[in-house]
């Protein structure tokens, strides 16, 4: 074990925070409103009362960029955590399906899948994670049928009162940072630096969004609603939900 010096954390994380932010305003840049209309309920917005072009946008944007960020985050604190603990530990990343990190700690190899929150998932996606902590246990004593493995879901914030689940542990928050790192301060203090240049990014970002609000409320406003400026539902429904002849 390494001493971890949190000038290297900040290091790390003022010099890449930027391809959050990039991809944040890249998945923008990408958004298309006949995809997004597909994916959406438009009764739902019938049964709010949504009268006018921009109410719907902003909903079926907002609603993307709240999913969309949440997984880009997510990804972005995978990789802080591997830093961190390639640092400590000298732990790597995984090549093994469904694992994302694996590190050697006092005789005990540890296979961990990260995740951004504790409530990331469905009984099917629990169980699929712990067949994947199977098949890789299983593949790495192939070549050491001796070696003590620890399989471990790691959440980067939120809390769990019962981490140990039997086929695996559960941390999250505090207890995932102290886990990887030694630090048991670690995930307070790593709450500064994430605001790096934020200011500035997001003021980009909002530019962005704001061009897109104006841009699909017109494309939708030509496509979707009548002369007279009503939306017109049926033909947003038929576009939604009607059989495609193939």
């Amino acid at each position: 074990m390494n001493p971890l010096h949190l000038d290297d954390v900040y290091d790390y994380v003022e010099h890449n925070i930027s391809i959050f932010h990039q991809k944040r305003i890249q998945s923008l840049d990408d958004l298309k409103l006949h995809k997004i209309l597909k994916r959406k309920n438009p009764y739902l917005f019938k049964a709010k009362y949504f009268n006018t072009a921009e109410q719907i946008i902003k909903a079926l944007v907002d609603a993307h960029i709240s999913s969309n960020e949440e997984t880009i985050f997510g990804d972005w604190l995978e990789g802080l955590a591997i830093f961190i603990n390639q640092k400590v530990y000298g732990g790597w990343k995984s090549g093994i399906q469904g694992i994302d990190l694996e590190f050697d700690k006092e005789g005990i190899r540890y296979i961990v899948n990260i995740k951004s929150g504790p409530n990331w998932g469905n009984s099917s996606q629990i169980a699929k994670m712990k067949e994947d902590f199977k098949n890789a246990k299983k593949r790495l004593r192939t070549s050491n049928s001796k070696l003590h493995i620890i399989a471990v879901n790691g959440c980067c914030y939120g809390r769990d009162s019962k981490p140990d689940k039997g086929d695996y542990f559960k941390f999250c928050g505090q207890a995932f940072w102290e886990f990887i790192s030694g630090n048991r301060q670690l995930y307070t203090d790593i709450i500064q630096p994430l605001g790096h240049k934020a200011k500035e990014k997001n003021e980009e970002f909002l530019r962005s969004y704001a061009q897109m609000i104006n841009r699909f409320t017109l494309q939708f406003v030509q496509e979707f609603c009548t002369e007279e400026g009503e939306i017109n539902w049926e033909k947003l429904v038929r576009f939604n939900s009607a059989i495609v002849k193939f």
